[in-house]
């Protein structure tokens, strides 16, 4: 294989992950991650599990002279771009910083791509660009709008993919619209680990299970779904992880594709505590709290393109998502900080 993919936010969540199955597909792996919302030990623990350590710039994406430097020092197939800030509810307080973050970063990055003649990318996008979704479940060609600025960041960084694109017709782009990712690697070295209280539900489930904080707030009880709690499509990190696999594999001819990584499943806020219980093995505590702004009722995929045209499905479900979760969760219980 031999090719060189370059993973921006590699050493995050998704990305760790995603790094673990370019390994073990026998690609080379450089990493670029700032370290705001992750840690370099998850680099080791990809090396636990693979025997290679990705090679590692400790750096901004929004820093040209170090993306200049990257590019120079590597010869690089593709990128897979994760790096970018994104919590739903810290953008609405910090809009400016998320811009900053997510659009200028991913123009700089661009910018010296194409300096560099490498015209291949993998876009981490969000199903927050279907805004409050135009008909359940959610197919790629739904009208796109945002309820947050995180969400717009994602949907201007499509437009900007697609300018891109009609602009000079050698770049091969590729849009993923993540669902709810969720879960961690089975061997629980690598899992999400968010800085302070996390913004996410089932790493704050995990949490709460934990003993770690006292009970889960469910935003909400009065939306139009079966229980009257937030439906999403919840994707074990693995198989979103082998989305990217397989993006990487078709990213060939020129243009700009789009696929919905999702299992076309919703779950309940009030469904994934439960199958956290029967993970853990005990109750969690949870109250029922005010609805959030930018928070939608119900988000769920329609994901047979990605079936038909990448020949991926997600094959994990709730169960496997929230015992893998358990599993990172009371291995590591501080995160990468649990002292081994």
């Amino acid at each position: 294989m031999d090719k060189n993919i370059l993973v921006t936010g590699g050493a995050g969540y998704i990305g760790s992950h995603t790094c673990v199955e370019l390994i073990n597909q026998g690609f080379n792996v450089i990493v670029v991650d700032n370290l705001v919302n992750s840690s370099e030990i998850s680099l080791d623990r990809i090396k636990q599990i693979t025997g290679i350590r990705p090679k590692f710039y400790n750096a901004d994406i929004r820093d040209k002279d170090a993306m200049e430097k990257i590019f120079s020092e590597n010869e690089i197939d593709s990128v897979i771009h994760f790096a970018g800030l994104k919590a739903v509810g810290e953008s609405v307080r910090i809009p400016l910083t998320y811009y900053d973050n997510n659009i200028y970063g991913t123009l700089v990055l661009l910018d010296v791509m194409s300096k560099h003649n490498v015209k291949k990318i993998v876009f981490s996008s969000s199903a927050t660009v279907y805004g409050s979704p135009e008909r359940l479940p959610i197919d790629e060609e739904c009208r796109l709008s945002t309820t947050n600025p995180y969400g717009s960041t994602k949907l201007y960084l499509e437009g900007i993919l697609k300018d891109l694109y009609v602009s000079d017709n050698e770049w091969k782009v590729i849009l993923l619209r993540y669902f709810n990712p969720v879960g961690a690697h089975e061997s629980g070295l690598i899992g999400e680990d968010p800085k302070g209280i996390p913004n996410n539900l089932t790493p704050f489930i995990a949490k709460v299970a934990a003993g770690k904080l006292e009970k889960v707030n469910v935003f909400g009880n009065d939306y139009d779904t079966p229980d009257g709690t937030g439906v999403r499509d919840y994707i074990h990190v693995v198989d979103l992880a082998l989305g990217h696999i397989k993006a990487i594999e078709k990213i060939n001819d020129p243009g700009v594709y789009i696929y919905n990584l999702g299992t076309g499943n919703g779950y309940s806020v009030l469904d994934v505590i439960k199958a956290f219980e029967k993970a853990c093995g005990h109750a969690i505590p949870y109250v029922i709290a005010p609805r959030r702004p930018g928070d939608i009722a119900a988000c769920y995929a329609k994901a047979d393109k990605a079936e038909k045209e990448l020949g991926w499905t997600a094959k994990l479900g709730i169960d496997e998502m929230c015992s893998s979760l358990w599993n990172w969760q009371s291995k590591n219980p501080d995160g990468y900080n649990t002292k081994k």
